[in-house]
């Protein structure tokens, strides 16, 4: 191979990505069969075949079970807004960031206790095994799954306080700041790291997406002066989905 060319199913899955892109081959409509890709393109059966799980791959086409594979209708992506905005009411930063996008957002959530891993023991400065509760939440944009996020709090900090359940008692379903606050515990920093990885089994089952897409995972910190009182991991699809941010300049 010279310098520079590309693999043969990678010049294949090239010219049909770019027939999907310009409407030649419209959403829903069926994919040239594998012999078909082959005749055409001049290629072997197995660099059809790859050439079509790269297509996958990348979620511009499905499989239809005994049917075939087509062209997947693409989403138009919609923001999810990020921001150090609080507000006065004490709002959690999900409802903020959707009362900001004017648009109306439901959550689900469960919480229960356990045991810290290793990774999860790391990210809160705490030994391993220590007990945090961890909550899961699904958040919903006009009854469409948009969001999970899972978080974790160490019960060193919130056990046998008023907010040790984070949607439950006189603070439920307010921010992590606010509900801090109300155990003297000030927090003054949050950090995040937003990374990109192919989306767990049970992550795509819940966001309604399909095997193999990509899932943006934003890993979220608070601190207070210095100590870890929060963290979590939240997924977004990424074909449906923009991360947008507004950080104020200091």
């Amino acid at each position: 191979m010279t310098f520079g060319e590309q693999p043969a199913y990678l010049r294949v899955a090239s010219d049909l990505r770019e027939k999907i892109v310009n409407g030649s081959l419209p959403p829903h409509t069926r994919l040239p069969s594998q012999a078909r890709i082959r005749e055409e393109y001049g290629v072997s059966d197995t660099v059809a075949l790859e050439a079509r799980k790269v297509l996958m791959a990348e979620g511009l086409v499905e499989g239809r079970s005994g049917s075939g594979t087509y062209v997947r209708e693409r989403p138009v992506p919609r923001r999810i807004a990020r921001s150090g905005y609080r507000s006065a009411a004490g709002a959690s930063p999900f409802r903020q960031e959707q009362t900001a996008e004017g648009v109306h957002g439901t959550w689900e959530s469960r919480s229960e206790q356990e045991g810290a891993s290793a990774e999860i023991a790391e990210r809160l400065g705490v030994e391993p095994g220590d007990r945090v509760m961890r909550t899961r939440y699904t958040f919903r944009e006009a009854g469409e799954p948009m969001m999970l996020s899972t978080s974790w709090e160490p019960l060193a900090v919130t056990g046998r306080t008023p907010v040790m359940l984070p949607e439950e008692g006189p603070l439920g379903g307010c921010g992590v700041v606010e509900r801090m606050a109300a155990i003297d515990v000030v927090v003054d920093n949050v950090a995040e790291q937003v990374g990109a990885r192919p989306g767990l089994a049970e992550e795509l089952l819940a966001l309604g997406g399909v095997p193999g897409h990509v899932v943006m995972v934003i890993e979220r910190t608070y601190y207070a002066s210095g100590r870890p009182v929060e963290t979590a991991d939240v997924v977004v699809p990424a074909d449906r989905y923009r991360v947008a941010y507004h950080l104020p300049v200091r």
